[in-house]
Formats: structure tokens, sequence, C-alpha cells
């Protein structure tokens, strides 16, 4: 014969698995920002005409999406020196969660680093070749060596920073997406394939709206919840 703390332990246990089944926890979406958000005029456009009227769009497409939304500081202050957010700031920072990655606490696999190496080199090796071609034309043209130049920096710009990590601020938005295990949201080529390769989560930055739009939408539709975002 069951004592009644056994029946009541076996009610309980029953009543955990009756509201897991039909209240199931949904995980809360975690995304990583990318300045590239606000000033690639491409991505920024689907929010709004200018940086800070797509701010100001996003900021109400974020309270209504009930997901978490972070940024490096380092990140947060280059957005800050490229764009004017004097108006925004305060709306920005109530729904970004400004935070560096713990970089002495993160483990992160080796062979990233050796591939990091050996693009490093390869593009070292190209951007020789590419000024070895540049001085050969330079010594039997007589074209303006104002336009030669130019022409070198933009094909040894090309050849040495696209589709790379090229700067600390794309290093910290890839260790935060790391370590948060969030979704990385850039237009930066090269800091996407460089988050793919550690198996961070990508969103394809024209679509970040229609994705915030969609979470908004599950909110409202779930008891309770209700949310309400402006045009």
């Amino acid at each position: 014969m069951q004592s009644v703390g056994a029946k009541c332990y076996r009610h309980l246990g029953t009543l955990e698995v009756r509201l897991r089944l039909e209240f199931p926890r949904v995980p809360m979406n975690r995304f990583v920002l990318d300045t590239s958000i606000f000033t690639n005029p491409d991505v920024f456009r689907t929010f709004g005409p200018d940086a800070q009227e797509a701010i100001r769009v996003f900021v109400q497409l974020a309270h209504a999406a009930g997901a978490e939304f972070f940024m490096p500081g380092s990140v947060y202050e280059e957005l800050r020196k490229v764009k004017d957010l004097s108006e925004v700031a305060a709306d920005f920072e109530s729904v970004v969660r400004i935070r560096s990655p713990r970089k002495h606490q993160l483990t992160i696999p080796g062979t990233l680093l050796y591939e990091l190496i050996e693009e490093v080199r390869y593009r070292i090796d190209r951007g020789l070749r590419i000024a070895e071609e540049a001085a050969k034309e330079a010594a039997q043209a007589d074209t303006h060596p104002g336009k030669l130049i130019n022409k070198l920096r933009g094909r040894y710009r090309e050849a040495l920073r696209q589709g790379i990590l090229d700067s600390k601020e794309d290093v910290d938005v890839l260790l935060l997406s790391f370590e948060l295990e969030g979704s990385l949201v850039s237009a930066d080529e090269g800091l996407r394939k460089w988050a793919d390769k550690v198996g961070i989560e990508i969103v394809h930055p024209l679509r970040f709206r229609r994705i915030l739009e969609k979470l908004g939408e599950r909110n409202t539709d779930m008891p309770g919840e209700s949310s309400t975002v402006g045009d």
C-alpha cells in the first residue's frame, strides 16, 4: 500500500509533465548585431530611409519581438562615431545590451587560428604580386602616377581585407556570438564567413526585419502576451 507522500509525489510528477506538454518553454532568441545593420544603406533601408529612423523602427520591433539583442562595446563606439545617435541612443540601449565578450574565459577551436594564419599568408603573397604588377605597369606607362596609385590601393585593399576578419570590432562580434550562442546579424562578408567556420548561426541582414516582425506576431498570438509595433 502506497503512502500518502508517495501518491502526492506521483501526482505532482504527472502534473509537471502535463504543464510541460501544454505550455512548452520557448527558447529566447539571441541576436548579436554588427554596425553594418545601421551603416549599410541596403540593410538599414529595410527599416527606414535613414539610419536614425531605421534605429527607431528597429527599437519598436525589438521591443515586440521578445528576444535578446547584444552589441559589443567596441562596435557600439564605432557606430556612434559614424552615425549621430544623440536622439536615439537611449531607446537603442533600452533594447540592445552593450557588452563585450569575456575574452579571457573563452575557448575557441584551434583550427580557426591555423586557418586564419594560412589565409593571412595567402593574402600577403597576393598583395605582393599586385604590388609587383603595379610597379611594372608604372615603369612602362605614361599614365599619371595618381591614377596608378588609386588603382593599386583598390586592388590591394580588396586582396588583403575583403572576406577576412580585419578589425578588433569584427573579432569582438564573432567572440560574443560564440560565447552567447547567439545569431550573428551582419552584412560583413568576412565576418559571416569566419563565424560560419566556428558554427555560429547567421541571419541574413536583409531578412532581419521580417524575422523580428514574425517574432512579434508569435508573441502576440501567445496567451497573455500583447505587443504593438508602429509603422
